[in-house]
């Protein structure tokens, strides 16, 4: 018998003993509107887009989204690996480079490029954490989402009739303290980059209000912000923000932990806002996760695993089936998606 472990190490193996109704194949098309497929730029890495397809068709993912698609040429280089070479099964949103906002002539350049990805074959705009964390302004300070200055970019979007999918801060914890009372501490621990707490960032309140506040500031942009309104773990308000503001919709990508925790709220909410919630996941493109996505979303089990084919630990809870009307789970499963983002032009 140990006489002491680690928190980090502690992972206890469940003895409860639930029903178990594996969903291998949804009950309608699927479209994934939140992953990464970093195909071109700095940050490429070998893709073996065949076996991505391959996985698609045995989980009937019809489309799935690249939000790491960038700007200019490497856009067009992750347009012709992925969409061009594949139509229909890969929708790419491009980025913009945000260093330098509000120098001379900084926001004519970055809505021309924005308007010269859209006719490349863009779907949308994704805007990474970054903003609001890291990137810089002109002056080298830190650039929030809803600075004034870069408001041309999201106009333009309206103007071109794009989304805006945008992550700002979230989960709450990355913003806590590393102590005793962190629910991800482990996680944490094993990825020190992902903790945001201390004088030299902004505070998980001051991202979210700013991110709220740019979404009040372009009423006629259309937003989608990622995991469940970049607070999942407050479902109150962020059906307060969805009743407030009629551009905003939302993902549920990689947020499976806190929605899975709270499932009686959580299936009032997808049956409330069943018209602004997309489906996506964020995650590694395996048959097993999206059928675990499917379980939960479809049947009413109880304790299942939150991530497939991982053991049980400080940042994998139990989660519980929200078993959804078949007309919400067809909205959430694809059509949201096809209302929000327009078909490709040319």
């Amino acid at each position: 018998m140990q006489d002491s472990i680690y928190v980090e190490d502690y992972c206890p193996v469940p003895e409860v003993v639930t029903p178990v109704h594996e969903v291998a194949w949804p009950k309608f098309d699927v479209i994934d509107g939140h992953n990464h497929i970093p195909v071109a730029g700095p940050r490429a890495q070998p893709v073996d887009v065949p076996a991505i397809v391959d996985t698609l068709d045995a989980v009937r993912v019809k489309t799935i989204v690249n939000l790491t698609g960038g700007w200019g040429d490497d856009l067009k280089r992750s347009l012709e690996i992925l969409d061009e070479a594949h139509p229909g099964r890969f929708c790419t949103f491009c980025n913009v480079h945000w260093g330098g906002a509000g120098a001379p002539g900084w926001a004519d350049k970055a809505t021309k490029q924005l308007a010269a990805d859209v006719a490349a074959g863009a779907r949308g705009l994704k805007i990474f954490k970054r903003l609001g964390l890291e990137w810089r302004d002109c002056d080298d300070k830190l650039l929030m989402p809803d600075d004034p200055r870069i408001g041309d970019v999201f106009e333009q979007c309206a103007e071109l009739g794009i989304p805006v999918l945008i992550h700002t801060a979230d989960p709450t914890s990355f913003f806590r303290p590393l102590d005793r009372c962190n629910e991800r501490y482990g996680g944490l621990k094993r990825r020190p980059d992902w903790h945001f707490y201390g004088s030299q960032y902004p505070t998980f309140m001051e991202l979210i209000e700013s991110l709220y506040r740019l979404i009040e500031a372009h009423p006629r942009a259309t937003f989608i912000t990622a995991h469940v309104g970049c607070w999942p773990e407050n479902l109150g308000f962020v059906s307060q923000m969805l009743d407030k503001y009629p551009n905003f919709n939302t993902d549920i990508s990689a947020r499976l932990n806190e929605l899975g925790r709270v499932p009686y709220s959580a299936r009032d909410w997808f049956i409330k806002y069943a018209d602004r919630i997309i489906f996506g996941t964020d995650l590694t493109i395996v048959p097993e996760m999206y059928r675990l996505h499917y379980r939960w979303l479809e049947t009413a089990d109880q304790y299942m695993p939150s991530h497939a084919g991982s053991g049980q630990n400080v940042m994998s809870w139990r989660v519980h089936g929200v078993f959804l009307p078949d007309d919400v789970l067809e909205k959430v499963y694809h059509r949201n998606f096809e209302r929000l983002v327009p078909e490709r032009r040319g």
